[in-house]
């Protein structure tokens, strides 16, 4: 097993509906739409016109409450399917992690689960 699938499962995926912006490094972006997110990735639909491949860097940002909240991450490409694609976290700003945290916690509906999860994903990083 490798160790981005080892890690995928530690985090628990919440299926999530919502506009994405992807940007690549150049600065050209692409909007699509979100499928899931846990602490250390998310999974979106491949966007037309998309081309990457395993291990590229991205921005992701997800917008949420009607443009008021946002939640951005520097990712990169995990695994590309047909039809959507899956990304690592690499970065998290503070406020990012403090919003996603709450998405999580209303979603999961176990602040339990969500402290686990949060404690591993900081022993991850160490």
């Amino acid at each position: 097993m490798s160790p981005n699938n080892e890690q995928r499962r530690h985090f628990t995926r919440v299926p999530f509906d919502a506009d994405v912006r992807l940007t690549d490094q150049s600065g050209h972006s692409w909007d699509s739409q979100m499928l899931d997110i846990s602490l250390k990735g998310a999974l979106i639909a491949a966007p037309a016109g998309w081309h990457g491949q395993r291990g590229d860097g991205f921005n992701l940002e997800l917008l949420l409450a009607g443009d008021d909240i946002k939640i951005e991450m520097d990712v990169s490409v995990a695994h590309v399917e047909k039809s959507r694609i899956g990304f690592y976290c690499r970065h998290i700003d503070i406020d990012s992690i403090s919003h996603l945290h709450r998405l999580l916690e209303l979603n999961l509906g176990s602040e339990e689960l969500l402290d686990r999860e949060m404690a591993e994903m900081l022993h991850l990083s160490e």
